[in-house]
């Protein structure tokens, strides 16, 4: 059995307890006198730190810990955001100490469901979510260095496959969808739009053999204006149907 230690401390600033062991030291740490302990540091025996637990709201149940590798900053914070008593954000820094990702339990399922990846000047560059809660990942959003909106991957199955991309503008207003309707990978269906909700054409690959053979136009209204087709797959519509 490791050998424990208690000493008790009173400063100007906070009330401390030292508690040793044969492998290291915590110190409790009462931070605003209240006779509440609200802090422990956890050390090595060579004097380094370990992790920091807080109970931030003091609630006597611990709400942050900070994580250290030998270094004088943290590499990875958790957080338990909601106060229920579970850590449900963690977050990851570099030897810098800059943020680099975030995982969180979004819905508190005791499961990471969102993860957040940053860049070095601290601007958002990829978020990924699992959407249907089943332990999988699949919604990825992507960045411009600029943190706007450029693109949106979609796993809609749940099989692990990426099945429909979206490609924004500038403004983060829709520009386009594919879709990939036979699971074979690749993109069969492209939908474009205006103004992110209004439908003004559409291009099939309906034999799946990587080009297209058929193009439908819509108007203003969101009606069908147009039709064209390629039998024979030379890429140039052969039949062209206007619609009203």
């Amino acid at each position: 059995m490791a050998k424990l230690t208690r000493q008790y401390f009173l400063t100007g600033l906070f009330f401390f307890t030292l508690i040793t062991f044969a492998e290291g030291v915590v110190i409790q740490i009462d931070s605003d006198l209240n006779g509440k302990p609200d802090q422990w540091q956890h050390k090595s025996i060579e004097g380094k730190i370990l992790k920091i637990e807080y109970d931030k709201n003091e609630d006597g149940k611990v709400d942050q810990v900070d994580k250290y590798n030998r270094n004088k900053k943290p590499e990875k914070v958790e957080l338990d955001k909601n106060y229920d008593g579970d850590l449900d954000q963690i977050q990851y820094y570099n030897q810098e100490f800059i943020l680099t990702h975030i995982e969180k339990d979004s819905n508190n399922s005791g499961q990471i469901d969102w993860r957040e990846f940053y860049s070095r000047d601290g601007i958002i560059a990829r978020i990924e979510s699992d959407e249907n809660k089943d332990g999988k990942f699949d919604v990825y959003q992507h960045f411009s260095s600029k943190g706007i909106l450029e693109k949106v991957n979609y796993d809609t199955n749940s099989n692990g496959k990426i099945d429909r991309w979206e490609t924004f503008k500038e403004n983060e207003q829709l520009d386009s969808a594919a879709f990939d309707t036979n699971n074979d990978g690749d993109p069969d269906q492209w939908q474009y739009f205006k103004n992110s909700t209004q439908l003004i054409k559409i291009k099939y690959d309906s034999d799946f053999n990587g080009k297209f053979d058929r193009w439908e136009h819509y108007n203003s209204l969101g009606n069908l204006s147009r039709v064209e087709v390629d039998n024979n797959n030379d890429g140039v519509p052969d039949i062209i149907k206007k619609k009203g």
